[in-house]
């Protein structure tokens, strides 16, 4: 009896753009500057992503585009959380120190503050157009365009 193997990855279109944001803006200022500088509507979602394996949650926007029929959004991709420190039972102190830990949504994009993920089926925008007005933005850093192919935790990108 022959075995028929299926691979999930041979399914998967990835009909959106993403766009990585190097910025050390808080989440709320740099979604007001994106609305102001690419006309957009962006706003916080009522609950952020929660990923109980990371323990971890990020800040999220959203703005759907009816008119182009896209759904942008903007995601943090930095959690920072405190937590308590491993001490051995011989301690001479018995203060409790914390250690700041730090989780990414994309672990391969370590250096990343912010994506912005465009879901457009036609892809009729622009990209280095926005790349252009996004660099515009003074406390902007850096901007550019990241290649979903290249990705291994590409399905932390999934919001719905």
């Amino acid at each position: 009896m022959a075995l028929h193997k299926l691979l999930v990855d041979d399914f998967y279109d990835a009909s959106f753009s993403l766009i990585a944001i190097h910025c050390r803006l808080e989440d709320y200022r740099l979604a007001y500057l994106l609305n102001k500088h690419l006309e957009l509507n962006l706003r916080r979602k009522e609950h952020d992503l929660d990923y109980n394996y990371f323990d971890a949650s990020f800040a999220i926007f959203e703005w759907e585009n009816e008119k182009i029929d896209s759904v942008w959004h903007l995601v943090s991709n930095v959690c920072k959380k405190e937590e308590a420190a491993l001490q051995s039972s011989g301690s001479l102190f018995a203060n409790q120190t914390t250690v700041t830990r730090t989780v990414n949504l994309l672990p391969e994009l370590k250096k990343v503050d912010y994506l912005i993920k465009v879901s457009n089926e036609h892809r009729n925008f622009d990209e280095k157009l926005i790349l252009n007005k996004i660099q515009t933005i003074p406390q902007v850093i850096t901007t550019y365009s990241v290649d979903i192919d290249q990705l291994k935790s590409k399905e932390h990108l999934i919001f719905d």
